[in-house]
């Protein structure tokens, strides 16, 4: 095998093709609202962490459980990367009508991408939390938040930070 690219070879090369069972698919018996989706600090540098957090509350009759996920999407990167990845998630318990804000990492390791070595670099992110994929079309209703953030300073391997 002399090409090593994942194009055309995984679900998150694919462009707009969607898969027929994305991470996270399922059905639940209670249905959840997300809200107040906050990343700190909105602008870091290329080293940093991004502390994110989001509310999750239970808007049906019955308490349920729900995967929360968290993707990330480079808006402009020098190599190729995945439409979006899947950075963080997480099933949480949440008895009917009650809400629990959860807090999560994202962490620099996570935004590096491959070329010869790991590196990272600097623009504009988005990041997305819900209970399934960006733009995933589903039967059972879901909602997706998303939030940008940027990353200053200039590229460097992983392995300086």
């Amino acid at each position: 095998m002399e090409n090593y690219t994942m194009e055309g070879r995984t679900y998150r090369y694919y462009g707009q093709e969607a898969p027929l069972y994305p991470f996270g698919y399922g059905l639940s018996y209670s249905t959840f609202r997300y809200r107040d989706l906050v990343l700190s600090p909105s602008a870091l540098p290329v080293c940093a962490n991004l502390s994110v957090s989001v509310v999750l509350e239970n808007t049906g009759q019955r308490d349920g459980e729900e995967v929360v996920q968290l993707y990330l999407r480079w808006e402009q990167s020098s190599v190729p990367v995945p439409r979006w990845q899947l950075v963080a998630f997480c099933r949480q318990a949440v008895p009917a009508g009650k809400e629990t804000k959860l807090s999560f990492q994202v962490t620099a390791e996570q935004r590096a991408v491959w070329a010869q070595d790991w590196h990272l670099e600097p623009g504009t992110f988005t990041l997305f939390a819900g209970g399934q994929q960006p733009d995933q079309q589903t039967r059972a209703p879901s909602e997706v938040l998303s939030a940008r953030f940027t990353v200053t300073g200039a590229a460097r391997p992983l392995r300086g930070c």
